[in-house]
């Protein structure tokens, strides 16, 4: 070894060969000409601009060709599954929501349901028309990320700036219904939190006619580009044995050519009522899976169109539980700025109903009893299934509860896509899997 400037370079023998610890600027202190080849173990991330976030990936290359690729989870771990355990069930929804950020409606809706299971309560229909709503305009804006910031990575920038303006139109939706452009805590045991705000049909309805007018954009910027599908192609290729042995679901099965959907093979919230086709291909590489995004956002945009109409049709009709011991807020109608209760609910609380005023006091701080039980429910989320299991002592928080998130299951495909490409598909195979490492870590 040369002379170094830094105490903690070092090199040792071990059975496998030479190892060198490095530490930021010292690698012109290691003796390269112990080392035969280019064989070198590398950390891409976690603070690396195209991992899709905090994503550590522990890379073994032999020159540009990667030979062992494995992903290193938990740098985005917030302990919400244990947290829940000490809310009641309703307020469950506001940890839950923030689990994978960029398809919240989809965290709800698991939790939800299965929590509806355990009551044994279904939603009023209107409020599942909502909720099939929310979750389509939520896989439109999740796959627009998708493209955009799977583009942006491989130096598609104009994809980029496209897939964000568009997603801006249904942020602004979702800002209009729920009153938040993300982490929602919409969807809420026994219905939603609230109706339909004024003018929110029309809204929905010129969205809509924009977003078709905007997503022929993306196929004539990338379907036939020769650039783009030259790194797409044949790069991050798993096919359906594979996905099947590790459990992968969403876009990156059905590019496969199956077509597993939990909105057909296992319909809910009246899902069999709505008219879309599951959306397949028979190319298990990274241009199938963006080529089927790509159609899947113009069959959501088809059972958002379907909701919407039915909607215009359910005026005044309830969006919760009749069960006041359950429904937390049917009463609490939002005041006139937006904020706060109404000065409805108010006056009655405060100045009419001492009985009012207790139960008020009651739901909201301890919240309703669930009947001692477990049980499981699952929804297809934007990147594939993602399950909900439950476990209640009769009480009013969650004795546990744990997800089954489908960015935390499809990583799985990262090391058999990648290993023996390009150091540079790493890149591509990543963003195919469109991963959340707020779903991944929780």
């Amino acid at each position: 070894m040369t002379a170094t400037t830094d105490p903690y370079a070092s090199t040792t023998d071990s059975a496998e060969g030479p190892v060198f610890t490095v530490t930021g600027q010292d690698w012109d202190t290691i003796d390269a000409s112990a080392v035969e080849g280019d064989h070198l173990v590398i950390n891409m991330g976690p603070q690396h601009p195209s991992t899709h976030g905090v994503l550590r990936l522990i890379l073994e290359i032999d020159g540009e060709t990667v030979r062992d690729a494995r992903a290193g989870v938990g740098y985005l771990h917030t302990g919400i599954e244990k947290n829940m355990e000490y809310r009641t069930w309703t307020q469950g929804v506001t940890f839950c929501t923030r689990m994978d950020y960029v398809a919240p409606f989809s965290n709800e809706a698991a939790y939800v349901m299965a929590v509806e299971k355990l009551l044994g309560i279904e939603a009023p229909e209107k409020a599942q028309v909502m909720r099939v709503l929310l979750l389509e305009l939520n896989r439109v804006s999740s796959h627009l990320v998708a493209l955009a910031t799977g583009g942006m990575e491989i130096g598609a920038l104009t994809v980029m700036t496209c897939g964000f303006r568009d997603r801006e139109l249904i942020l602004d939706l979702f800002e209009m219904i729920t009153g938040l452009r993300m982490n929602h805590a919409f969807i809420r045991p026994g219905g939603v939190a609230q109706d339909m705000p004024a003018g929110g049909i029309e809204k929905l309805r010129s969205t809509v006619r924009l977003l078709k007018k905007r997503l022929p954009e993306y196929a004539a910027l990338c379907n036939a580009n020769p650039i783009f599908k030259g790194r797409l192609k044949g790069v991050g290729h798993l096919d359906l044995s594979g996905c099947l042995a590790l459990g992968l679901t969403g876009p990156i099965l059905r590019a496969t050519g199956y077509d597993w959907d939990l909105r057909k093979k296992q319909p809910y919230w009246g899902y069999e009522t709505y008219d879309f086709d599951v959306v397949t291909r028979d190319e298990p590489d990274a241009y199938g899976r963006f080529r089927v995004r790509l159609d899947e956002m113009w069959e959501s945009i088809k059972i958002v169109e379907q909701a919407t109409e039915r909607l215009a049709a359910m005026e005044g009709q309830p969006v919760m539980v009749a069960d006041k011991k359950i429904a937390w807020p049917s009463q609490l109608s939002v005041g006139s700025d937006g904020q706060g209760n109404s000065a409805e609910h108010i006056k009655h609380i405060m100045g009419e109903s001492m009985e009012a005023l207790i139960h008020h006091f009651k739901i909201v701080t301890e919240g309703f009893r669930v009947p001692a039980g477990q049980a499981y429910a699952s929804v297809e989320a934007p990147r594939g299934e993602i399950g909900c299991h439950v476990v209640s002592d009769g009480g009013t928080r969650p004795y546990r509860a744990h997800f089954r998130d489908p960015s935390f299951v499809n990583l799985q495909g990262t090391s058999v896509m990648s290993e023996g490409g390009m150091l540079s598909d790493v890149i591509v195979a990543i963003a195919s899997i469109d991963p959340v490492m707020g779903g991944v870590d929780r």
